[in-house]
């Protein structure tokens, strides 16, 4: 029986803010620098699609909060439309790949610190900032709310910042010359890698959007749940219409062959102009961004859980909350798995790593699947509402078959098959268990 949610006091506009705090992270800070490797000009219009997804998919989210605000979020829905193993096989799905991407992001934003502090072993930095992450969750809520917030505001502004010293290198302000614009005046510079660089490429551009997990994990607590929609779509239309805009002005500076994996777009377009000190300034950014998303990946995995806890799905102790609404058994497990996941970060080798974290991020999607087929099942939708569960399921089919056809993530999505697989065996021992308990629904 899913947990019906109290009245909260959050406005519309502030979980537009939670989101926006929750998404813009190393996933486009760094990842996006993949993307236009893979897909050149027309990585544009992969993040114009991307965003078109995960609009259509928060907008099924939404509905169903709307109508049936609930605790757990997606992994309630699952479980009222589909039963038991709905619920059960999509919150351990989505706790397994958070708490891989956590790992990931936590060593991200540890060598961006040793940028600066070359001597300090990386496993300071990295329990550092966990210690901070978790000291914010420790503290409830209202602390987590408004340190996304504010590190939203950071964010953005560093985006703006990056637009318009890219107009003003443009404009030949910073050099003194206008510098050779990388404007595409054909065709083939559009799509330099054809149809299957946008297809290849279209997987990471979903990955900078995501978080519209932790924002619907949120929507309880507006005042209004009906809302919810009016926040996401605010939340994302600031989000594309930037995305666009800082990647299209970072395409102009340089060329194509000039952005390389382990770097972020804005520092490849503007190292030719020697600003160091806004090479710093974003070095500083691209923490604060790793900062703020591993701290709702935090919030969302230890909510969650504590859920899940209460509906049987995990030991009922990490149900207890003994301050501030937090659940201590349930922080002492993120604390546990974390530290094995910085661990593996560290002593893996660097390419074996970066394949369970992409495998992590396409986990992601699968929630999304599930999030519309829930949606389809229990809002009964027209046409309308229909065409777009189908255009979102295609989009989101599109961007992780794109993984068969690229050699650096194409293990990513074999093994993020081998956690499915895992996941499922336990599910099914545990649905002879609630069949035999007389607990299944049906």
């Amino acid at each position: 029986m899913k947990q019906q949610a109290k009245k909260g006091d959050l406005k519309w506009w502030q979980l537009s803010l939670i989101g926006i705090g929750c998404t813009i992270g190393t996933g486009f800070f760094l990842g996006s620098s993949i993307a236009i490797k893979k897909s050149g000009f027309s990585v544009l219009a992969a993040f114009l699609l991307a965003a078109l997804g995960t609009y259509l998919v928060f907008q099924q989210l939404a509905k169903l909060t709307a109508d049936h605000p609930a605790e757990g979020s997606f992994c309630s829905y699952a479980r009222e439309a589909f039963g038991n193993w709905a619920g059960f096989s999509n919150g351990w799905v989505y706790w397994a790949s958070e708490m891989l991407i956590i790992g990931s992001q936590l060593t991200a934003i540890s060598l961006f610190t040793r940028h600066w502090f070359r001597e300090i072993p990386l496993w300071v930095f990295a329990s550092i900032y966990a210690v901070l992450g978790l000291i914010i969750i420790f503290t409830g809520r209202s602390s987590f709310e408004k340190t996304e917030n504010i590190l939203a505001v950071l964010k953005t502004s560093a985006i703006f910042m990056f637009i318009i010293i890219a107009i003003l290198a443009l404009s030949g302000v910073l050099s003194g010359k206008t510098p050779d614009v990388q404007f595409p005046d054909e065709l083939h510079e559009l799509f330099p890698f054809g149809f299957m660089g946008l297809w290849t490429g279209l997987i990471y551009t979903f990955f900078a959007y995501g978080g519209i997990e932790v924002m619907g994990l949120m929507a309880i607590h507006l005042k209004d749940p009906k809302e919810s929609p009016k926040s996401g779509s605010l939340m994302l239309i600031t989000l594309a219409v930037l995305y666009m805009i800082s990647i299209g002005l970072a395409l102009l500076l340089v060329p194509i062959d000039s952005f390389t994996e382990q770097n972020s777009p804005f520092i490849t377009s503007l190292k030719q102009f020697n600003l160091h000190l806004v090479m710093d300034i974003f070095n500083g950014i691209f923490i604060i961004a790793g900062f703020s998303t591993l701290t709702a990946s935090l919030f969302a995995v230890t909510t969650l859980m504590g859920t899940m806890a209460k509906n049987g799905d995990a030991p009922a102790c990490l149900a207890k909350k003994q301050h501030k609404k937090v659940s201590w058994p349930a922080l002492g497990l993120t604390v546990l798995v974390l530290s094995i996941s910085i661990i593996l970060s560290i002593l893996l080798p660097k390419q074996l790593y970066e394949h369970m974290t992409t495998a992590a991020s396409i986990m992601l999607l699968y929630n999304w699947v599930f999030i519309l087929l829930s949606s389809k099942k229990l809002t009964k939708p027209k046409l309308k509402g229909n065409v777009q569960i189908f255009t979102a399921l295609t989009l989101i089919l599109f961007a992780v078959s794109g993984t068969l056809f690229e050699k650096n993530s194409r293990p990513g999505f074999f093994i993020s098959l081998l956690f499915l697989a895992t996941i499922a065996v336990v599910t099914l021992m545990m649905r002879k268990k609630w069949t035999h308990t007389g607990k299944e629904q049906p």
